[in-house]
């Protein structure tokens, strides 16, 4: 293995010690959890939502459908800011771009084998430059966990990197599957990693097959994001994903991103919640009754 990816681990220093990140958690949700459970952050993390729809059942007609409620929400709510992104599959990123008639929102597409990152390295590329080409903005693609798990740091770098190229313009997010990862140790690695090959995202999970996010995993990305920032100056976004769908479950990553990262990234251009359910239940607290918006 190469010096320069255990260098770049080395370098970071934020904690490996599982029960350390859930003390910090812990200290953070129960002195700042509360305060954040208002109005304005609720409309601030509507606006930072991916919504979407990753489904078997995806079809042109459903995907047309569900694009036309986001243009619906422009106009039947003018006085919110709409969700951050679209997210579909990457064979309807063009779809999504044709559709959509809102010049704030952005489209999102999985690529690169999702969700197991398991094929064909020349089908990731071509999957990946398609979905951009169709008119993706950001392109979310999964660690591959099997060439970490094989110590192979260098193969898992190449990829990103490969990626990152691919993508052009468009933001790379990288979803760490951290279900999978399971350990502080092994998502500050992936973390790193994937910021030393260019990701402008860390993102938690894919929502299939493993545990989603959690607050503690949210931690140690949010430090190893801070670190890199203040020994690099760049600023890596972050992304919530895999069974956040109520109010508090967003307010409390809202929470941790805010005390770890700070106000600078407090923004959807750095800080995101994927989901298909969160919308209407942050919509039903905004408004003060139930709704079923999409």
């Amino acid at each position: 293995m190469s010096d320069k990816y255990l260098n770049a681990i080395a370098a970071c220093k934020v904690t490996e010690d599982d029960a350390q990140v859930k003390a910090a958690v812990e200290k953070i949700i129960a002195a700042h959890l509360e305060e954040n459970k208002n109005q304005d952050v609720y409309k601030f993390l509507f606006n930072t939502i991916d919504l979407t729809t990753l489904n078997s059942t995806d079809s042109p007609q459903s995907v047309a459908k569900f694009v036309e409620r986001v243009n619906d929400f422009d106009n039947e709510h003018p006085e919110l800011k709409n969700v951050a992104a679209i997210c579909v599959y990457p064979c309807f990123a063009q779809l999504v771009r044709t559709v959509l008639e809102v010049s704030d929102v952005e489209v999102a597409a999985v690529s690169a084998g999702f969700p197991s990152s398991q094929t064909f390295p020349e089908v990731k590329i071509a999957e990946t430059a398609l979905a951009v080409d169709g008119g993706a903005d950001e392109i979310d693609v999964v660690f591959n966990l099997g060439n970490y798990l094989d110590d192979d740091y260098e193969a898992v770098c190449d990829e990103i990197i490969e990626l990152k190229q691919v993508c052009r313009e468009a933001k790379l997010k990288v979803i760490l599957e951290t279900g999978a990862l399971q350990t502080a140790a092994n998502i500050k690695k992936a973390s790193v990693l994937s910021m030393y090959s260019g990701a402008d995202f860390l993102k938690t999970s894919t929502g299939k097959g493993y545990p989603g996010a959690s607050l503690e995993a949210a931690y140690v990305m949010a430090s190893c994001i801070k670190d890199y920032y203040d020994r690099t100056g760049i600023m890596v976004g972050f992304k919530a994903s895999g069974g956040v769908s109520t109010t508090d479950d967003a307010v409390a990553y809202y929470t941790i991103i805010k005390e770890v990262l700070g106000e600078k990234w407090l923004t959807n251009e750095y800080f995101r919640i994927g989901a298909s359910r969160l919308a209407n239940n942050l919509l039903s607290d905004i408004l003060g009754e139930q709704v079923k918006f999409f």
